[in-house]
């Protein structure tokens, strides 16, 4: 008992990612074009307002304005948003930060595609030549070169505004650990000036007219270039269990155990029966299609249908909470469906922090970087990380 209040030991975190959920644009949001972005707030005003009760109640409509969502009296529970002091807004960039890494230069981008030399030296590897090396929608290139790469058996090469070398193949033409296999040849080979931050397995299936990509999907991303918050857990004998695309975005670094997921309600479910076993430490969990289905796709309407299933499985999440859980959600960069460009904005990310050993309604302001996740993850497990500001302190009831 401290000051008339019973502190808790505190066992397991968890921190939910909602991939791509921003919250309006950073004060650099120019420098990327990205003017004008809020991911959230946007999306509310194109499907008429979001019905999302139990975020609403924790406090989501207090950090921005969010059409249907209410800023709620007495938050159940604290809030804020956070900016990115790592240039750039790729996914790899915004996850390293929130485990405390912020880097200080962004990884390479390739406007005009890969250079030939480096092409021709990919091809002679993989032994075929490869179609597209542009900047390019994933769905619209295969839509392009779909047929054309069914009649050549060559894979299709392309990338973003983002750090990425994607490489798309239909199942039924490169089968999935060939993909997996060409994909592996391309991370040994992007290193120094073109060490992107990830590669990415891009399979599909369907006929001319009517493909579509699948959750095979895999990340090859570069091991981070420094210590993380899940180093350091995992040092002290901490469990750090990874749901989704965690994994790959660490390159399996710091992480105890993972579990793949196909899309949100995969990831759902598998966080909850996580949540209903015994497991301990970090759970930390990305839910990927917020970003993959409807973000790159400029699809408002279907990213505010995956909001409100988010927020009616929140109901079940708070339900499967121990009383000595702590929850953190928050994202990791923007993707704006509601605007002309199809990649990850330059975004501030909110924060909601709830949980028997939290207390409601703090308002924890803009944060100066994520890396405050970080330290404050420590903090709770009762270590120091040398990264970030922890809000422990701001928000326990100890």
């Amino acid at each position: 008992m401290v000051g008339g209040l019973i502190v808790m030991s505190v066992k397991r975190v968890v921190l939910l990612v909602l991939d791509s959920v921003g919250v309006g644009e950073l004060p650099d949001a120019g420098d990327y074009g990205d003017e004008g972005s809020n991911t959230l707030g946007n999306t509310a005003k194109a499907a008429g307002g979001l019905k999302m009760p139990n975020l609403g109640r924790l406090g989501l409509g207090n950090i921005i304005e969010v059409k249907g969502v209410p800023p709620a009296g007495k938050p159940e529970a604290s809030f804020g948003k956070m900016l990115s002091q790592s240039p750039g807004k790729d996914t790899t960039i915004g996850h390293w930060e929130m485990a405390g890494l912020v880097l200080n230069r962004p990884f390479p981008v390739y406007p005009s595609g890969f250079p030939p030399g480096l092409v021709s030296l990919y091809e002679d590897k993989i032994g075929r030549k490869v179609l597209g090396n542009k900047v390019a929608s994933g769905t619209a290139i295969i839509d392009e070169l779909g047929q054309k790469h069914i009649e050549t058996g060559f894979p299709i090469v392309y990338t973003s505004a983002d750090s990425v070398f994607q490489v798309a193949a239909h199942e039924e033409v490169i089968p999935l650990e060939e993909l997996y296999r060409f994909c592996r040849i391309a991370r040994e080979m992007l290193v120094g000036d073109n060490a992107v931050g990830r590669v990415i397995a891009r399979p599909f299936i369907g006929t001319p007219g009517s493909f579509r990509r699948t959750h095979n999907r895999h990340d090859f991303s570069l091991k981070p270039v420094g210590l993380t918050i899940l180093d350091l857990l995992t040092a002290n004998n901490i469990t750090v269990t990874a749901v989704g695309k965690i994994r790959d975005i660490f390159d399996g670094e710091g992480i105890t155990y993972s579990v793949a997921t196909k899309g949100n309600k995969d990831g759902m479910d598998k966080t909850l029966s996580l949540l209903r076993s015994n497991r301990t430490g970090l759970i930390f969990t990305n839910l990927v299609d917020f970003d993959m289905l409807y973000g790159h796709r400029n699809n408002p309407l279907g990213y505010a249908d995956a909001l409100e299933e988010l927020d009616r499985w929140f109901a079940e999440l708070i339900l499967s909470l121990r009383e000595d859980d702590v929850l953190i959600v928050t994202a990791d960069h923007g993707c704006d469906p509601t605007t002309s460009s199809t990649d990850h904005s330059r975004e501030y990310v909110p924060l909601l922090v709830y949980g028997g050993p939290v207390q409601g309604g703090i308002n924890l302001g803009i944060r100066d970087t994520f890396a405050d996740v970080a330290a404050t993850v420590a903090d709770i497990f009762g270590l120091r990380f040398s990264t970030g500001t922890s809000f422990w302190f701001e928000v326990s009831t100890g």
